[in-house]
């Protein structure tokens, strides 16, 4: 179990939960670990949330400190990290998908209801494919209406790897 640093507030494990990991940027990262196959700071970038740089960048760290998320330098391109879940991420699961069908049960949300029910009549059967998937580093999304990374781009253009481009073929 990873040591904690700061003083918890109380020793009510929701509290000391919600103080690990209870923001909406940390619970996001690690959906999008969980379900979406997301490994690397731009796929969380790109994820169409809206996070900006500096809050990911502080929340990845965080996850990392708490021993929720690990991260690893890629293979072929050292600059870059694959982050995963670790076995305490993982456990996270369970609370994921009672938000999951909490949200779409009680709020209106672009998930679709049949797959929601069918989530939520086999509890089991979803969270055991999560563990399996999480087990074989299979990143094939796993909620259909949520898209997975973008692909690779080969990188061109400036030292940094993006292409430069005017505001008007961006709006083209």
């Amino acid at each position: 179990m990873a040591q904690r640093i700061l003083k918890n507030r109380s020793g009510c494990p929701v509290n000391i939960s919600l103080e690990v990991f209870g923001d909406r940027w940390s619970l996001l990262i690690v959906r999008d670990l969980m379900v979406r196959g997301f490994r690397t700071y731009q796929d969380f970038l790109h994820s169409g949330e809206g996070i900006a740089t500096n809050i990911l960048a502080d929340r990845l760290k965080q996850l990392q400190k708490s021993g929720i998320v690990a991260g690893q330098k890629d293979k072929q391109d050292r600059r870059r990290v694959n982050y995963r879940l670790t076995e305490k991420g993982i456990d996270l699961a369970p609370v994921m998908l009672e938000l999951l069908i909490w949200g779409a049960r009680h709020e209106k949300t672009g998930a679709p209801p049949a797959v929601i029910a069918e989530m939520a009549k086999d509890r089991r059967a979803v969270l055991t494919e999560t563990r399996r998937r999480w087990s074989a580093k299979d990143l094939q999304p796993m909620l259909p209406w949520l898209p997975g990374p973008a692909p690779r781009q080969a990188k061109e253009g400036s030292k940094s790897g993006r292409n430069r481009q005017s505001k008007k073929e961006q709006q083209a």
